[in-house]
């Protein structure tokens, strides 16, 4: 039996789950979520921390079937998180099961590591200690689960998740792979009619979305996007464009041999112009060593398929132009890939799109530290450092 696709039911039957998603495609969050609590009962929980799965609770209530709603406390939240798990329990008459870190684990990681290592090693260790880990004992006592995953939420790793599927990672109240089930009811809906149905709903909500928090986390690792920006850019905004996951979802993310970032062939290319020079990892290397300039060149790091940099094409074009013949030269490099590790050890690749300035004189390239990439900022940036 192919455990990804087919778990065993209460009364012994094989229950194809690859099968029920085709036939729930259509179905609305209403439907989907009256499904998933008609066959788990008691056996199946709604994972809650934002928006969405208010919407989850809204959507459960309506069913008339009775519910269970679990929460992470990383112990790292905003205030105004706290706030809505008690405004959301007062609304619903429910209590939320929290669960919690191990207090030893805590303590040897920051004692070891210091309060916000993440910053500087990546978000895993973190989330591992404060999120998966409580994660995965609150699976432990279920059957089933039920998320807020929206394929619209981050291009990197949840444009695919179907409506309801075999989890590939965690494990149920049964034991070993296959013995959990995990529903995302909103996979096919838009942010923006969810926003649309809490509005109509009068439901309570984070009271950061009012100060441009669109995705929130723990608050040392969330921060307000800006417009035009993706929602999930508003977390670990320090990493990887492609791995805005914390674990709890570890099983959107490929592998590294069919990986997003490694996407070579069908992507079409980016930031073409006769304005902008594509630099080979041989070229790049010469530039890093060259320490008199004729002239400073910009250089964006970038990966065709990445949102990010597709986002502030235009705008990089449009530099190249105008710093055409001005003593500034404008490139490109493609730094995914197998060029990715290189990279990220010699060119201070953070996450897509990375621009570098190369000054005539200085020997170490200046990164642009800011996320605002239209014109004037990009050109700003060039005229006080070049």
């Amino acid at each position: 039996m192919n455990f990804v696709t087919e778990v065993e039911e209460k009364g012994g039957e094989v229950e194809d789950f690859e099968q029920l998603a085709k036939k729930l495609e259509d179905a609305s969050p209403l439907e989907i979520m009256d499904k998933a609590l008609e066959k788990f009962g008691d056996d199946i929980a709604i994972a809650f921390s934002g928006a969405e799965d208010v919407a989850l609770i809204e959507y459960a209530r309506l069913t008339g079937k009775p519910f269970r709603v679990f929460s992470l406390d990383t112990g790292r939240l905003n205030p105004e998180t706290y706030r809505l798990f008690d405004a959301v329990e007062k609304q619903y008459g429910i209590r939320i099961e929290y669960m919690f870190p191990d207090a030893v684990e805590v303590q040897a990681l920051v004692r070891n590591k210091g309060l916000f290592s993440f910053y500087e090693d990546g978000h895993q260790e973190c989330c591992r200690v404060r999120k998966v880990r409580p994660l995965r004992r609150a699976l432990k006592g279920l059957k089933a689960w039920i998320t807020g995953q929206r394929k619209d939420q981050s291009p990197g790793t949840r444009s695919e998740i179907p409506i309801v599927q075999v989890d590939p990672v965690f494990e149920g109240l049964d034991g070993g792979a296959g013995s959990l089930v995990k529903w995302n009811p909103l996979a096919n809906v838009e942010g923006a009619d969810v926003w649309t149905f809490l509005r109509t709903m009068d439901v309570p909500v984070n009271a950061l979305h009012a100060q441009g928090y669109v995705s929130i986390g723990c608050e040392p690792c969330t921060r307000p996007v800006l417009p035009g920006q993706h929602e999930r850019e508003g977390r670990w905004w320090w990493e990887d464009a492609k791995a805005k996951e914390c674990g709890l979802h570890k099983g959107n993310i490929k592998e590294e041999d069919g990986a997003v970032d490694s996407k070579p062939a069908a992507v079409q290319e980016i930031f073409e112009s006769n304005n902008v020079v594509t630099l080979s990892k041989e070229g790049i290397e010469n530039l890093t060593k060259l320490r008199n300039r004729k002239e400073a060149w910009l250089v964006v790091l970038y990966a065709p398929w990445c949102p990010f940099c597709q986002a502030m094409e235009a705008s990089y074009i449009e530099l190249a132009e105008k710093l055409a013949g001005k003593g500034v030269k404008v490139a490109k490099f493609r730094a995914d890939g197998e060029q990715k590790e290189f990279a990220k050890q010699e060119l201070q690749l953070g996450s897509f799109p990375t621009i570098l300035l190369f000054p005539k004189s200085a020997p170490r390239a200046i990164k642009y530290p800011s996320e605002h990439r239209d014109v004037d900022s990009l050109m700003s940036f060039v005229n006080l450092l070049r």
